[in-house]
């Protein structure tokens, strides 16, 4: 199935590691990391920011005052799909080291995973999260990253 076209905008808030993080970060991988994860066009805005731009956004926006790895803010699924997705990169970092994971797949799962909430997928219920890790896992792996969700060893 060809990739649908991307109309990316790249953002990076102003945090400590900011330089680091967006060297590991290229934006041909974070546009190929979105693309595979779309059935339809879109216009998409990534936001990397810092733990007080999460929290803050996070706290204005969902009422939790607590930096969270991505927000997905949706303004249109069809039909075109315009969306926000605000990633924290040290709640991001931070969770790739207590998974065990390499900071690029977890990005990179991350991403996914906005974008299939811009699309509408949700995990709200059992149903609903069974099918959206079974979709996320699928795109990581045609990707050529591990299943997400794997137990990782050790």
């Amino acid at each position: 199935m060809p990739l649908k076209p991307l109309a990316l905008s790249l953002q990076w808030g102003r945090f400590d590691a900011a330089a680091a993080q967006r060297s590991a970060l290229p934006r041909h991988l974070i546009r190929r990391w979105i693309r595979h994860a779309l059935t339809t066009d879109a216009e998409i805005t990534v936001r990397i920011v810092g733990a007080d731009e999460g929290r803050q956004l996070n706290r204005t926006y969902r009422n939790k005052d607590y930096a969270t790895n991505v927000l997905t803010f949706v303004y249109s699924q069809a039909p075109l799909v315009t969306a926000d997705l605000l990633l924290c990169a040290p709640v991001i970092e931070r969770e790739a080291q207590q998974q065990g994971k390499h900071l690029q797949a977890h990005y990179a799962h991350m991403l996914v995973h906005g974008t299939l909430h811009a699309q509408g997928w949700d995990h709200e219920g059992s149903a609903d999260a069974d099918a959206m890790q079974a979709r996320e896992t699928q795109i990581m792996q045609a990707l050529g990253f591990a299943d997400p969700y794997a137990r990782q060893p050790g």
